[in-house]
């Protein structure tokens, strides 16, 4: 959008100004945060062309201006000034990894707690397989004859298995003859290509009558599903209530039960990058429940084939500058920490309060709606 250079200031103090205090912003505040020699009627006037633009809007009679979505966008693309995290809470989050606070065993659950901790703000995290999954390897191993074990080696180098109960007895003579041709029809194919027909050609192939090749392609299925499934944890809830936007219960809990749903949660925008901002303002999302909320995420490389994402989800009067900064941080220090890129130590991001405009800036935050439609890159989505 084509904005004077007044227009541009007043309309990053109206944003600077509602995040500090939570009110409408009248022209008398714009004129002592810009410290210029604009007075009050032209500010009023340029406030008012703002609006028309659809860029502010005035709660109520007589009162003052506050932002709309559409004016935190061009806040967030255009005028929004890059910050650093700050020497406490990087040293909040060093500790958190460098201390091993970060397990893998726990590692949503950690993550989100130490993000919610920092932001103030409810906070969500996933991880995930990017890639294929499939078999590289299949072995059977006979008990007796009513058990055998399962052993898959998958491609990422992980190895499951499954102990097998039979009902009826078996030929364990039928388990080499199923190795053969398991590892020769069933390895590097992803669960959607194992089908009926594929099963029904082993069955005679190997002449099993018992059902044991479903059982075996059943458990593949489950497995290949299994490794892909992205987990989700959210972390700080509660922080809503501290917002004066969720002041009306019934509104905060809405969010609320939202965000207790994986699968919506799975459904949130995200970045397409490892350590790529999205920032999804207001109207710009898609769930009916989020109208009135903003999404900020980040992903990280969790190593392999893994990737992780961090996000909170708060009102759209936020400090978008502060937490972006605070999401790329944690997320920088995961993917070192997990990836295997390098050793994480707590004086990696030494000096953080100094500008660090190669950490984060404007270029690597992706907004909604300009290069991509809203929502159409969900995480873990093909």
């Amino acid at each position: 959008m084509n904005l004077s250079e007044r227009k541009k200031g007043i309309l990053s103090a109206v944003v600077e100004l509602y995040v500090k205090t939570a009110e409408p912003v009248g022209s008398k505040a714009v004129v002592e945060a810009l410290g210029s020699a604009l007075s009050s009627a032209t500010v009023r006037s340029e406030m008012s062309e703002l609006e028309s633009m659809g860029l502010l809007e005035q709660p109520h009679t007589s009162a003052g201006r506050i932002p709309t979505s559409p004016g935190y966008r061009v806040y967030v693309n255009e005028l929004m000034r890059n910050q650093s995290i700050s020497n406490d809470d990087a040293i909040v989050v060093n500790n958190a990894l460098d201390g091993k606070l970060i397990t893998r065993p726990y590692m949503l659950d950690e993550v989100g707690h130490l993000t919610s901790r920092l932001t103030k703000y409810p906070a969500y995290a996933m991880a995930g397989v990017t890639g294929m999954m499939s078999i590289a390897r299949f072995d059977f191993i006979n008990v007796d004859s009513y058990t055998f074990i399962i052993v898959a080696l998958l491609n990422n180098d992980t190895v499951k298995n499954k102990l097998v109960h039979l009902t009826t007895p078996y030929n364990p003579a039928i388990l080499p003859k199923l190795s053969a041709i398991f590892n020769a029809s069933f390895t590097g194919i992803p669960e959607n290509k194992i089908t009926a027909s594929l099963i029904n050609a082993t069955e005679r192939a190997v002449g099993d009558t018992g059902g044991i090749v479903a059982i075996i392609a059943g458990f593949v299925i489950e497995l290949l599903v299994e490794v892909k499934a992205l987990g989700a944890r959210v972390s700080g809830a509660v922080n809503l209530l501290d917002h004066p936007e969720y002041k009306d219960v019934r509104k905060a809990q809405q969010i609320i039960r939202y965000l207790s749903d994986t699968n919506e949660l799975k459904k949130l925008p995200a970045p397409l990058e490892t350590g790529e901002v999205k920032i999804t303002i207001g109207s710009e999302n898609l769930a009916n429940e989020l109208k009135d909320s903003s999404v900020v995420a980040v992903k990280y490389d969790a190593g392999g084939d893994t990737q992780g994402l961090i996000g909170i989800i708060g009102p759209t009067r936020m400090d978008y500058s502060k937490i972006a900064s605070h999401l790329s941080y944690i997320a920088q220090g995961l993917s070192l920490l997990l990836s295997g890129a390098g050793a994480y130590h707590a004086g990696l991001y030494a000096n953080a309060d100094k500008p660090r405009d190669e950490d984060f800036n404007k270029e690597h935050i992706h907004a909604g709606h300009t290069k991509n439609n809203v929502g159409d890159d969900d995480f873990g989505e093909d």
